[in-house]
């Protein structure tokens, strides 16, 4: 494409403790052009969320990392310009987890999975929603919180950065689930968006003096399932304040990014888990990939219905995903963080 460029923010070194701007640096090359079954997708909006704290390490993780020079990794959605895919034509929405922080970018749609490519239908939700409620944070949290918490009518769910992308829409599930619902967050406005999606109650980790007894007076049978967002000091208030048979989904530790590869810090449980018969699980979506289409059905019937709602935070340019992503590690994001590219 003539006197078009693509800007890319490439990994330009592996942070020491929580990561900074000077971790990556801008790029730019030509449009590439897309190969036999390929397709050219010019991005509309990408999305940051906190794994990709774990593609910045040299270490094993549960897929490949970014390599220093490589394009950043992550999701994003966007319009088809080019296509030597049967399946495809020009003007398509396309999203996928492949996109990589880049305005122009070459997808192979044939691949299974997350890295695939799914097909966008605008007039069902704006296309942001796919990387949203409507996409893998929706996924996370519906699979995470009905198949792996297991919730039943009655219990307490409680779950860790509540106005998260993850977060809300676990507390508004839980509700439609019968439950009892707790978030916990660190700012007074987002806990009120708490309430006003449906928790019943709400915890400032950052203004209680002792979380431990903060838990403790909002689930006073104790908690039943525990959707942990961020690891740290929240795990441990929480996890002293289980119930018989409690179940802890382990989805995220944005708490200790500062501390990635290094061993967790904080209490051992074991004495706990004995005591309250608790299960912990580790969860990551892209196991439950192959049900993907479920999920999405029952978020969007559930949205059309009126009964769930998602606050997003925008920054604006391909300039911004630094700092959006910077924003996300510390907390400053309210809702799912994503940048609006064109």
């Amino acid at each position: 494409m003539q006197n078009v460029v693509n800007h890319r923010w490439l990994l330009a070194s592996y942070p020491e403790g929580m990561p900074s701007s000077e971790n990556w640096t801008a790029d730019i090359q030509p449009v590439p052009d897309p190969g036999p079954g390929q397709i050219l997708v010019k991005a509309k909006w990408l999305s940051v969320d906190p794994y990709m704290r774990g593609r910045m390490s040299p270490g094993t993780n549960y897929t490949k990392g970014v390599g220093i020079g490589e394009v950043m990794q992550g999701g994003g959605v966007g319009e088809v310009v080019a296509s030597n895919h049967p399946a495809w034509k020009i003007g398509d929405v396309a999203e996928s987890m492949s996109f990589g922080w880049q305005e122009w970018s070459i997808l192979t749609p044939d691949i299974f999975g997350p890295a695939g490519v799914n097909k966008i239908d605008p007039k069902l939700a704006p296309i942001e929603s796919s990387l949203s409620w409507l996409g893998m944070p929706g996924v996370t949290a519906y699979f995470g919180l009905l198949d792996v918490g297991r919730p039943r009518p009655g219990e307490t769910v409680v779950v860790s950065a509540a106005s998260g992308a993850v977060g809300q829409l676990v507390g508004q599930i839980a509700k439609l689930a019968g439950c009892r619902a707790v978030a916990i967050a660190g700012d007074d406005e987002k806990l009120q968006w708490c309430r006003e999606i449906g928790f019943d109650a709400a915890i400032n980790y950052k203004k209680a003096a002792d979380l431990t007894a903060a838990v403790k007076d909002c689930c006073s049978q104790g908690v039943d399932v525990f959707f942990d967002n961020t690891a740290g000091p929240i795990h441990d208030a929480v996890m002293k304040n289980l119930s018989i048979g409690a179940r802890v989904v382990i989805c995220g530790r944005v708490a200790l990014a500062d501390r990635f590869g290094k061993p967790d810090i904080g209490e051992r449980f074991m004495g706990q888990l004995i005591v309250t018969r608790a299960s912990i699980h580790g969860f990551l979506a892209f196991d439950w990939w192959h049900r993907r289409e479920e999920a999405l059905k029952r978020l969007a019937d559930w949205q059309q219905a009126g009964k769930i709602r998602f606050k997003e935070d925008v920054l604006n340019g391909i300039e911004k995903m630094p700092e959006a992503f910077l924003r996300l590690l510390h907390g400053k994001n309210f809702g799912k963080q994503i940048v609006r590219i064109s």
